[in-house]
């Protein structure tokens, strides 16, 4: 039998390869405009789908040499196994996933535990999206048990406020405005970045649901006074027959302190410090994505704010400002918990913190640089730092942007309201910055100072301009509003 064959035509030829490209760069999507916003009218080859969107994200800075975020960018190939293998379960289902919900139970006491709780009271806890949501829930608490004392008493709740720091992270602003709080701000001076315990409890009044207290300031790493604050609070609260109670926002702080500095006295073995926040996504060694909101007990949580709810069949008791999460971030956790344990916290943190002080002490043996961040264990593995030099023609938004061209991320800042006119820069020393990274960034920021003493002021200030050109590229599609917060930024 003889098989005929057909001959095929130009335009079959071209219908094919119109259609289909072994090679990503020879097929038609590369040489038409990626779909941006609205849902294109057909499918894509899945490889061409990933590639076209992995070109994009190369343009994206490089996390390792991000030395701006506390986000950890670094975890062991056990731990995102775990996270891969468990990324399809929703939290919220309980009676599905009922080892999930075990394993935020087992995470909640042992962070409870390395916090003092006490043992003869019912501390209560919940896994949250990241420590903005668990403060917001802590503020929630506070208004609530503030409100419910004062119409016992049957005095007015209209005009509720919480005591803080000027220097507090723009997500205590939103609780603010949110839940229509009134803010009343501690401000700062040149030289003391930090709450003045003093000031912050004269402003106490009988409308105070609570007073902030920074476990980790995100401007200069400092750790607040909380113990200070206690007592002067116990003070006040015993003359005028009030209960403001101390929440510690532990963000930053809260898995560092414990290891590297276990004397200071911060957390639940106060009295009045009656509800904690930390980030499993910054020295909790998680990815982003987990928080921790914790009370010392179910008394300082009010019922009113929980839902008992049953849901696909489960019987639970709900305290978010969300619904549905992915289950892994929670695994990832207490995956991070059993394998270091105690010592293996304590061997990480104060090797971030030997990383921190001899970056410091490189910066002031240079002569160009004043530390403006603790050393020694007292705050946060970071070093923030400004140019000693008065008289330059260049500042600390020049170095950051000259940097960035050694790959370098570093942000540049001005410090809270009151204290604007100092600039600041700063490293946070994550868990992948190794003390061979750490010289080859001094070298390189060297190389900038450098650079930056020879150019003269016309080349950088075409640099300026140029590089708030880009910057109002990047920013073109973004809507803003007349409603900022009165804060420089939202350092974090």
């Amino acid at each position: 039998m003889v098989y005929l064959s057909r001959l095929i035509s130009d335009a079959h030829l071209d219908k094919e390869k119109e259609a289909f490209s072994t090679s990503v760069y020879g097929s038609r999507w590369d040489i038409e405009p990626i779909p941006k916003y609205s849902l294109p009218d057909n499918e894509m080859p899945a490889k061409i789908a990933y590639k076209l969107i992995r070109d994009d994200l190369q343009l994206d800075g490089n996390p390792v040499l991000n030395l701006a975020a506390f986000l950890t960018t670094y975890m062991e190939e056990e731990a995102e196994k775990l996270m891969t293998e468990n990324m399809s379960k929703n939290f919220i289902d309980y009676e599905e996933y009922p080892m999930t919900v075990e394993l935020q139970t087992r995470c909640v006491n042992i962070i409870a535990n390395l916090f003092n709780a006490p043992k003869n009271e019912d501390a209560i806890g919940v896994s949250t999206v990241g420590s903005s949501e668990a403060m917001m829930l802590a503020v929630l608490a506070m208004k609530k048990l503030w409100k419910k004392r004062r119409e016992a008493e049957g005095k007015p709740t209209d005009k509720p406020n919480i005591v803080m720091s000027a220097s507090v992270q723009v997500c205590w602003e939103k609780a603010a405005r949110y839940f229509e709080i009134e803010e009343k701000f501690v401000y700062l001076s040149e030289g003391k970045y930090i709450l003045d315990p003093e000031k912050a409890v004269e402003l106490v009044d009988e409308n105070t649901i609570g007073i902030a207290v920074i476990l980790g300031s995100t401007y200069t790493g400092h750790y607040e006074d909380v113990k200070a604050v206690n007592d002067l609070l116990l003070a006040k609260n015993k003359k005028t027959g009030w209960d403001v109670p101390i929440h510690v926002d532990a963000a930053s702080g809260g898995f560092v302190a414990p290891f590297v500095n276990p004397d200071l006295v911060w957390d639940f073995r106060l009295e009045l410090v009656r509800s904690i926040n930390v980030s499993g996504h910054k020295y909790g060694l998680c990815y982003p994505g987990i928080g921790w909101a914790l009370w010392k007990s179910k008394k300082y949580l009010p019922d009113e704010l929980v839902f008992n709810i049953n849901y696909l069949g489960s019987n639970q008791a709900s305290f978010t400002l969300n619904f549905s999460k992915n289950a892994s971030n929670v695994i990832s956790q207490y995956y991070v918990l059993i394998r270091l344990g105690r010592q293996g916290f304590t061997s990480i943190m104060e090797n971030l913190m030997g990383i921190a002080d001899y970056l410091a002490s490189r910066l002031e043996a240079t002569n160009k640089f004043e530390i403006l961040s603790d050393r020694n264990g007292n705050c946060v593995p970071l070093v923030a730092f400004r140019l000693k030099a008065k008289d330059i023609h260049y500042d600390e938004f020049d170095v950051a942007h000259r940097i960035r061209e050694h790959q370098w991320i570093v942000p540049s800042y001005t410090m809270a309201p009151n204290i604007q006119h100092i600039r600041v820069l700063r490293v946070v020393i994550r868990e992948d910055f190794s003390r061979e990274r750490c010289d080859l960034f001094v070298a390189d920021l060297m190389h900038t100072i450098d650079y930056l003493d020879k150019v003269d002021k016309e080349t950088l200030h075409i640099k300026r301009n140029a590089a708030g050109s880009w910057k109002a590229l990047k920013s073109i599609s973004l809507m803003t509003f007349d409603s900022q917060s009165h804060k420089t930024n939202g350092v974090c």
